[in-house]
Formats: C-alpha cells, sequence, structure tokens
C-alpha cells in the first residue's frame, strides 16, 4: 500500500513538473514576442517566429526525453500538454473575436498526439536497446 501511494505522488509530480517545464518554456520561447510584423505590401505575419516555435519544440522533446527515460511517460505527455495549454490560453486569451479558443484546443490536442507518439518512440527504442 505505502509503495502504491508513493508511486502515485511520484507520478504526480512528474506531471506537475512537466507542466511548469513546458509553462517555463512557452514563456522563454513565445511569451515576449507579441507584435505582428506588417510587411510592404499590408500583410501581417507572426507574432511568433518559426525558429521561436523550432526552439520550444526542440525544449520540450528534451523535457519529454527526459521524463520517459525515467519512466514518467504519463508526466511527460499530461503534463506538457497541461503546461502547453495553460500557456496558450494565457497568451492568447485577449483576441476579442473568441477564436483563440480553437487555437487553445488545437494546441492541446496537437501536444497531447505529439507528446503521445514520441513517448511511445522512446519507450520502444529503450525496450530494444
Amino acid at each position: 500500500m505505502r509503495e502504491e501511494i508513493r508511486k502515485a505522488a511520484s507520478q504526480s509530480l512528474s506531471i506537475v513538473v512537466s507542466a511548469g517545464f513546458a509553462l517555463a518554456a512557452w514563456v522563454a520561447w513565445l511569451g515576449w514576442d507579441q507584435h505582428r510584423d506588417v510587411h510592404p505590401d499590408g500583410s501581417t505575419t507572426g507574432p511568433y517566429q518559426a525558429w521561436q516555435v523550432i526552439g520550444l519544440v526542440l525544449t520540450l522533446l528534451a523535457s519529454v526525453y527526459w521524463a520517459v527515460s525515467r519512466r514518467r511517460p504519463a508526466g511527460a505527455v499530461l503534463g506538457t500538454s497541461a503546461g502547453l495549454t495553460v500557456a496558450a490560453y494565457a497568451d492568447w486569451s485577449d483576441d476579442a473575436s473568441g477564436l483563440f479558443v480553437i487555437g487553445v484546443l488545437m494546441t492541446m490536442m496537437g501536444s497531447l498526439a505529439a507528446t503521445g507518439l514520441v513517448s511511445l518512440v522512446i519507450t520502444s527504442m529503450r525496450r530494444e536497446g
């Protein structure tokens, strides 16, 4: 019984730590860039540049690998997805159209799918090796 409680607490802690790390990574990579770039033809892009998103993905990939390699795949998947979802909501919720909710839901579903797949690949590679 005591061992089960310890495992549950450890898994819960890994979810919270992964969520906090994902939230901090979002702030570090994307949180400071809040303006859109206006081009000479009047079109706009942004606010994020490709290198910022790539940096966030690579940072989170390292975090997911670390958690999965320590046998905490639920923490890697649920924590990372929760952190990104909260960060996206906080960052985009000032959109007056309300369409930010679709982006937040897409972030949640995409991060769940991506971290789940990455966790599965890492787990299967570790078993073979």
